[in-house]
């Protein structure tokens, strides 16, 4: 049985990797959603689908130009996952500043060990 989709936040809705896709997409400018649907290989109600989770969560903002509904990347909307990541920095360059001193400690000590060569 298929899920129901999770409009909650911003976090439930860009679980699904095709909406992520959609804001890659949306990222460079707005687009309508035929042009959406093309180039991620889905059909047109299934995109829509999409954007109308994005939308909800705010992530999405739609304006009429003509006859055409454009889309397009409201990225105010994802501050709190923004945030939430951001709080795995610290954590990261921690991690990657213990690996650096680690390695230089491996360069210091192969570089005052004798060559065996030097025996021979």
């Amino acid at each position: 049985m298929a899920r129901a989709a999770t409009t909650s936040d911003a976090f439930n809705a860009i679980a699904e990797p095709r909406r992520r896709e959609i804001l890659v997409l949306l990222r460079g400018s707005e687009r309508p959603v035929t042009d959406l649907a093309r180039d991620l290989g889905m059909t047109q109600p299934q995109a829509s689908k999409h954007l109308r989770v994005l939308r909800e969560v705010g992530l999405v903002r739609v304006r009429e130009s003509g006859k055409q509904r454009l889309y397009g990347l409201d990225a105010r909307g994802l501050r709190p996952v923004h945030e939430w990541v951001g709080g795995f920095e610290r954590f990261w360059s921690e991690s990657f500043g213990r690996l650096d001193e680690y390695v230089q400690e491996l360069k210091q000590t192969r570089q005052e060990e004798p060559d065996d060569d030097d025996d021979q």
